[in-house]
């Protein structure tokens, strides 16, 4: 889609969205559309800071004069975004425009991406502060006697660098909304913590010189399943293809001599491994009984997953020609599918006081095996703090208890943002979507972790929420955003940001 048609209101948040979907903004890549963000805030008279890490914030001053009338309101969304897409498809973030498309679902419009995530997660908060730039630019916005300051931060989703050493002083404010939510009926005042390891286990590589002539390569792929968000994606019995691929490669090791050359899987840390591929070497003379029996284990898997990874299938393939004649030295193997055929994955547990809240779960979000070494991503969430490193604890215990060696290369551990049903902030939203909507919304906490989490330790006394229209799948090529929630959105948010003109100043 070149451009858009008037999908809603407001017709800017489409003409932005459009715009930063040709703005390349993998993690870490974030340049361009941050440069994108100082240009429209110059053009429309408004000052910007960015800190030393790259976040930058847009500052509309309050009109009026008198201090102690003024309030000051932060508005928050991440720059960056997930950027996966499937296999086969011929797409470059670093500088391609995604393919955007309009699909039903549910008797309802959504965009969606062709082949690749969507970037609404957390394009949608990006494009909500530039029209609030816009229109107050153009006098169709008035908040006085708010000051704004609206706050891109970079690196969410990756190793979390942007909030985690903001410049603290970049920001102030009496409260805090995040766009970064994705249900148009709930308002979330809570989300999970988490650790989030890089491991690295050196390789013991062993020679096959000397036998190849009696092997043949063999590449086993996975492919075709869903994946999604670790998060909000975790508890709805989705298959991790590492995991999967994981556990066939450990019963073929112990019916057949089987010899690993390699075993990838997984594109990021905070997203369901969606395809996995693997070479083995095997005996010649071997080839049609481990065809069979992978194929048999395979419709098990398929039978476990009936109604949820429809579209899963492997593929079992001879290679010709294949230059590497090495595997992994047998009780090395032997070790590392031990410990991949039962490392914890998925859903841990469930939230004992608020309903249908995962609490804890861990995902195994990407494997990589490099010609000396072997690089995994494991990212465990909880509410529980307790839960949280006991898992993160068993995890490591395994290791040991296996004697696999590794490094630690890269340990994050992000704070719980706790759910506080009794905020002002959240009373007044509350009563402002009732009104606009005749309903009651939901507040919830979230499984999936939010940079409000790194606010309450930077900004104890500030009341915050987050927001946001309905995505789907977010972190999938399957990702997808309802139209007619981003009006509703946008009409609360106005509202709400209207109506905070009353509350009295902290």
């Amino acid at each position: 889609m070149e451009s858009f048609p008037h999908l809603g209101n407001p017709p800017e948040f489409w003409d932005y969205f459009c715009q930063i979907s040709r703005i390349p903004r993998c993690t870490k890549n974030e340049t361009q559309m941050r440069e994108f963000v100082k240009k429209e805030a110059k053009k429309f008279g408004f000052p910007v800071e960015i800190d030393q890490v790259k976040n930058i914030v847009v500052k509309i001053p309050s009109k009026v004069q008198n201090s102690d009338k003024q309030l000051n309101i932060v508005l928050q969304c991440h720059l960056d975004m997930v950027c996966n897409k499937n296999e086969g498809v011929q797409h470059d973030f670093s500088k391609d425009p995604l393919k955007l498309k309009l699909i039903d679902e549910d008797e309802e419009k959504w965009l969606t991406a062709e082949g690749t995530t969507l970037g609404a997660d957390n394009g949608v908060g990006i494009a909500y502060q530039l029209s609030i730039m816009k229109k107050v630019y153009n006098g169709e916005l008035n908040f006085a006697p708010l000051g704004l300051d609206l706050l891109f931060t970079v690196d969410e989703e990756g190793k979390g660098t942007g909030i985690l050493q903001l410049d603290t002083n970049l920001i102030s404010g009496d409260y805090l909304i995040n766009l970064d939510a994705e249900d148009e009926n709930e308002i979330l005042i809570g989300s999970a913590g988490l650790i989030h390891n890089i491991i690295e286990i050196q390789i013991k590589r062993r020679s096959l010189k000397g036998i190849e002539t009696e092997l043949i390569p063999i590449k086993i792929a996975l492919e075709g399943l869903i994946g999604g968000h670790s998060g909000a994606d975790i508890n709805k019995g989705r298959a991790n293809a590492i995991k999967l691929l994981s556990q066939i490669l450990w019963k073929m090791n112990k019916e057949f001599k089987i010899y690993l050359n390699f075993l990838n899987g997984g594109t990021h840390q905070n997203a369901i491994p969606r395809e996995s591929q693997a070479v083995i070497y095997i005996e010649k003379s071997n080839f049609s009984k481990l065809n069979s029996f992978i194929q048999s284990i395979f419709t098990y898997i398929k039978d476990s997953f009936d109604g949820i990874e429809k579209n899963i299938k492997i593929s079992i393939q001879k290679l010709p020609e294949y230059s590497d004649c090495t595997s992994l030295e047998e009780n090395f193997q032997n070790k590392l599918l031990n410990f991949l055929y039962i490392v914890p994955d998925g859903l841990i547990s469930m939230h004992p006081k608020i309903k249908d809240l995962v609490q804890t779960s861990t995902n195994l979000g990407t494997l990589t095996t490099e010609e000396n070494r072997i690089l995994f991503q494991l990212l465990q969430r909880s509410s529980s703090k307790y839960e949280k490193y006991v898992l993160n604890d068993n995890i490591f215990n395994l290791l040991n208890m296996i004697d696999l060696k590794y490094n630690i290369l890269f340990d994050l551990d992000y704070p719980s943002w706790t759910p506080n049903f009794n905020l002002k902030f959240l009373n007044l939203a509350r009563e402002v979507y009732q009104k606009l909507f005749n309903i009651d919304v939901k507040v919830n906490a979230s499984h999936g972790t939010c940079e409000c989490n790194s606010f309450t330790k930077y900004y104890p006394n500030m009341e915050m929420i987050a927001i946001g229209p309905t995505i789907k799948d977010g972190h999938s090529p399957d990702e997808r955003l309802k139209i007619s929630s981003v009006e509703k959105i946008w009409k609360f948010l106005i509202n709400l940001l209207n109506n905070i003109k009353g509350i009295e100043k902290r």
